[in-house]
């Protein structure tokens, strides 16, 4: 896969990364929700050192990323069960028609 060069700038330092082609939007956009969050949690006066202010910021994105999952798991099980409904609704409204034409 080809890669490009793209400059981000993650609380005032900037990064070279390798990136996909057809990615670097994505990537900046990355980028800038690390650095706001990085900026956020370095505002708050609990946490003291750039470590910690980095390790709670993996660990909230992190908490985010299991949430998403598990969100999307419960809609595509939804998603499942109303196939499933549609797909018997679907036999249902058919089976006279069957036995009219049998």
């Amino acid at each position: 896969m080809a890669q490009r060069t793209v400059e981000i700038n993650i609380v005032d330092r900037k990064l070279k990364i390798a990136c996909p082609i057809g990615q670097e939007t994505a990537l900046l956009s990355a980028a800038q929700e690390l650095s706001d969050r990085l900026e956020k949690a370095g505002a708050s006066k609990a946490i003291s050192t750039p470590e910690q202010t980095l390790l709670m910021t993996a660990l909230n994105l992190a908490n985010d990323l299991l949430k998403t999952q598990q969100q999307l798991k419960i809609e595509q099980q939804d998603n499942q069960e109303k196939i499933a409904l549609l797909q018997s609704t679907i036999e249902l409204a058919l089976s006279p028609l069957k036995k009219k034409i049998a």
